[in-house]
Order: structure tokens, then sequence, then C-alpha cells
């Protein structure tokens, strides 16, 4: 665990700013107490600074999981935002789209967003921005990129894509391996012992 260097932070606040714009100082200057971001195993975590202190003093090797995480850099220094952000990306997202309940299904199963299935979105919406996916009952089902303006979707044909997906609740019952235990799909038995041998040192501290 560490703090991001200064070009993954700027990788990584590129990447959130998107969806949330100038939003993301209410990240950092809490009103509540202090939180940070902080790097392991390639991903972002969110957490206070108390609790990044005493997850600081647990074996590497046993750390799993701290806070919230926001997403995983690749190989290439790319960041991709996973599912889990959803909470704070949908308190603070500038842009805002509605799916009809005859869509949400679709959506929740990996699926862009058609014309036929939007219900609203925010007002003056570019191309290629950032928004946060909502039933028509306001939960949060997910995220992706806009493909047209806001204007531009009035005159779209019902069958033509104005969401691309990017992440959706669905996934943490599809992705729950890879996702959330950093087990990465097609790796097998091998990853899975590794798993058990962790588990059965935690089981031996306790």
């Amino acid at each position: 665990m560490r703090p991001l260097t200064e070009d993954e932070t700027k990788i990584f606040f590129e990447k959130l700013s998107n969806y949330i714009g100038r939003n993301i100082k209410h990240l950092i200057d809490r009103p509540d107490e202090e939180y940070c971001f902080r790097l392991h195993k390639e991903r972002v975590y969110y957490l206070s600074v108390a609790l990044m202190r005493r997850a600081a003093h647990a074996e590497k090797s046993l750390l799993v999981h701290m806070g919230t995480c926001f997403g995983k850099f690749t190989k290439s220094l790319k960041f991709r935002l996973h599912i889990t952000a959803l909470d704070y990306l949908s308190q603070y997202a500038k842009y805002k789209v509605w799916v009809k309940p005859s869509s949400e299904l679709t959506f929740l199963y990996g699926n862009n967003v058609l014309k036929a299935g939007l219900g609203r979105i925010t007002e003056n919406t570019p191309q290629y921005q950032g928004v946060v996916v909502y039933s028509m009952a306001d939960a949060p089902l997910g995220f992706g990129v806009t493909a047209k303006s806001t204007q531009e979707c009035r005159k779209l044909p019902a069958t033509d894509v104005v969401v691309f997906h990017q992440a959706d609740v669905g996934e943490y019952l599809r992705e729950e391996d890879s996702q959330f235990t950093g087990v990465t799909p097609g790796q097998g038995g091998e990853v899975g012992a590794e798993n058990e041998v962790i588990r059965s040192k935690i089981k031996r501290k306790k």
C-alpha cells in the first residue's frame, strides 16, 4: 500500500473528473474526517486516514481490501473505474441518464443503452461524457459514456446507442471473483489454492 505517484494521480483524476468534474474536491476536503487515496496491488482505494494507518500495520500479503475500491490500473497505466465506486459517482455526478424499466435488465447484463430504452437525460450533456445510469425510480444502476449529446439523442432512431456501457451493479454477481477478490478469470485452481492458504493464515492469527 502506498500513495499514488504524480502520474498515477493525474491519470486517475482525469478519469474521475469525466464523471464528477470538480466535485472531486468533495472527496478530498470532507467535513467529517480526513480521507485519502491509496494504491494496493494496482487498485486505488478511498479510505479515511485513520483506517489507512491501521491498514498499514497489516501484513501486505494478507491485506485484501480496505475502504472503497475506485478501480484498477492496467499494465499500460490506463485506469478503469470499477462498479464499487458507484456510490460516490452517483452522489457527485454532473450528468445523468435514466433508463426505462423495460431496459433495466438489459443494461444490468452489461449491454449499452439504446434510444428505445432512454427515459431521460440531463440537459446539455455533451458527447463522450461520463454519466451515471439510473432507473426511473432514481436507483443508481451503473455508469457509462454518452454516444451522443442530449440534442443528438432526440433525433436518433430507436435502435441507436445513446450510452456506452462501462459498469453496472450486475457485476457483483457476474464478475465476483475477478472484480472483488483479485482473481483473474481463467487463472484456475492455482489461485484458488493460494487464496485458501491466505484464509488459513488469517484463521491461525485469530
